[in-house]
């Protein structure tokens, strides 16, 4: 569903990304872990079409989408989450996930996406900017969905938020997957986490990818050390 391919990205003369190499099944859920610095945003960025990608392909669902711009990607179905969350805090709930709508032409929100975070039904009149950070999360992710998106990328979904809200994310992402047929992919630095959602794990480190394993087989105390300062 997602193919990467000698993926390279530049700040100016800095290259960041060193020719990253990486798939996503259908319905996978992948955890791409690293410490902060190592080059987890800039890889969500550079498949979103925000930062440009100096070589290297990236595919949706066997299209090419490395020349298109991130609306047209969007398009194509990719949606992304960004780290900090980015709702429009002047907006009310409601208009922030109708935003993920004009995509596709819809005018209301789906039913099932209240369904999946039913404190946003709750809310729906009120601003974006008077949210928790847990319930800013959900609309983030809920605008998202809206788009009616193959691939979901979510940058660091769990900073700033209470460990309660961060265990019932991952069984809504969980469920989203599993109902949605979605596959995801999550950047991330809380192990327990991306133990609890992923069925895969990548470690970057430095612009490379150091270390991959199935959820099954992982060692968690070797992921631990290169998660540590």
């Amino acid at each position: 569903m997602l193919d990467v391919s000698r993926l390279v990205v530049s700040y100016g003369q800095s290259e960041v990304l060193h020719g990253l190499d990486f798939t996503v099944a259908p319905n996978e859920i992948v955890a791409i872990m690293g410490r902060n610095g190592m080059g987890k945003t800039t890889l969500m960025k550079s498949l979103m079409g925000i930062v440009p990608t100096r070589s290297g392909a990236v595919a949706i669902d066997g299209t090419d989408v490395t020349a298109l711009r991130s609306y047209e990607r969007v398009a194509r179905g990719i949606a992304y989450v960004p780290q900090g969350r980015m709702i429009f805090p002047t907006m009310t709930v409601k208009e922030n996930i109708e935003t993920g709508l004009i995509v596709h032409g819809g005018r209301s929100v789906p039913g099932d996406l209240y369904e999946l975070f039913p404190v946003l039904l709750e809310m729906k009149g009120r601003r974006g900017g008077n949210l928790s950070g847990g319930q800013q999360q959900q609309l983030a992710i809920a605008r998202a969905l809206a788009t009616r998106p193959k691939v979901l990328l979510l940058d660091e979904p769990t900073e700033g938020i209470q460990p309660s809200i961060i265990r019932e994310m991952a069984r809504t992402l969980r469920r989203i997957r599993d109902e949605r047929g979605l596959s995801i992919v999550v950047s991330e630095q809380v192990l327990s986490f991306a133990l609890d959602i992923a069925d895969r794990v990548l470690v970057i480190e430095n612009g490379e990818i150091v270390h991959e394993s199935p959820r099954a087989a992982i060692d968690e105390a070797r992921v631990a050390r290169f998660l540590s300062v």
